[in-house]
């Protein structure tokens, strides 16, 4: 298993996984899901696939040709996947809470910048 680089184009859909991790959903559902672009989220689910995060399968090519459009790919979210990317997001939420070195919190929790 590699490492993975959580952008906030990842965590968008790390996010619509994890919405129903047993439910199989193909590229452009995750699209719409997420809110990005198909040419952000190809290159994602391949990486989230080759760190061992998701499954992906083809759909029955019946399916397809009697609905008359493209085969359809689906990822799932494996069970280890699903279980890091829940880590993962905890761990980039918790950071995101903390204060920026430098900055104090000032009155109602607004940050201060030390150098006015």
């Amino acid at each position: 298993m590699g490492t993975l680089r959580m952008t906030l184009q990842t965590q968008l859909v790390l996010r619509a996984l994890l919405e129903d991790p047993a439910k199989a959903r193909y590229g452009l559902e995750l699209c719409e899901l997420a809110g990005l672009p198909s040419g952000t989220i190809y290159p994602i689910l391949a990486r989230l696939e080759q760190v061992g995060w998701l499954d992906s399968t083809w759909e029955d090519p019946a399916v397809h040709e009697e609905a008359g459009r493209p085969r359809r790919r689906f990822y799932r979210i494996t069970e280890d996947g699903t279980e890091q990317a829940r880590l993962t997001l905890a761990r980039v939420y918790r950071a995101r809470k903390q204060p920026l070195p430098g900055w104090a919190a000032g009155e109602g929790g607004r940050r201060e910048n030390p150098y006015p």
